[in-house]
């Protein structure tokens, strides 16, 4: 069976849901976000109000899973650390639900992110800093299409710096469906 996959922006009702994930064992020790609600409803609220980045949940089925931030690579720390394309994006994610952990989603929602991003006709490249410690998440990139640039060390971890280009992106999947 063909399972369906979807985003919707975030909005501050999702607060809650997105601090409960921050707090899980599988995700706080790359996001260092596991914090007190107070402290999360905060930074939530202003990266919900940050316009270089749109956050989003994602969904298998219409069920909400997982937790997704698109961002411009310019007026972000990452451009320090490459001549960043005017058009650059960003992407990082977690799964929040474990029932959904290990179940082979991550790459498929990976791909339907990044080929959304690709859809804004002027960005030939979409960025990924995972925590270099996270093996699992930079297998799923590299899957993806996403090519190891360099370590870096960024404000809040050390992190492995991945490109994927749309062309690259493109050749690898063009004839893969949209779904799971």
């Amino acid at each position: 069976m063909q399972r369906a996959i979807g985003f919707r922006e975030a909005t501050s009702k999702d607060v809650e849901l997105v601090h409960k994930w921050m707090n899980e064992e599988h995700v706080y020790p790359f996001w260092n976000l596991n914090i007190s609600f107070g402290r999360f409803k905060d930074h939530f609220q202003k990266a919900l109000a940050d316009t270089h980045q749109t956050l989003y949940l994602g969904m298998i089925d219409d069920e909400v899973m997982s937790y997704w931030e698109s961002y411009w690579v310019q007026g972000d720390v990452l451009e320090k650390f490459y001549t960043a394309e005017a058009e650059d994006q960003g992407v990082h994610l977690l799964i929040g639900e474990k029932d959904f952990l290990g179940a082979g989603y991550a790459l498929p929602l990976l791909r339907a992110m990044v080929r959304f991003q690709f859809q804004h006709a002027p960005t030939t490249k979409v960025v990924a800093e995972p925590d270099i410690r996270n093996e699992k998440m930079i297998h799923i990139f590299e899957q993806c299409g996403f090519t190891p640039v360099a370590p870096v060390t960024l404000p809040d971890k050390e992190a492995l710096l991945m490109f994927c280009k749309r062309e690259d992106f493109e050749m690898r999947w063009k004839d893969e469906a949209a779904g799971i």
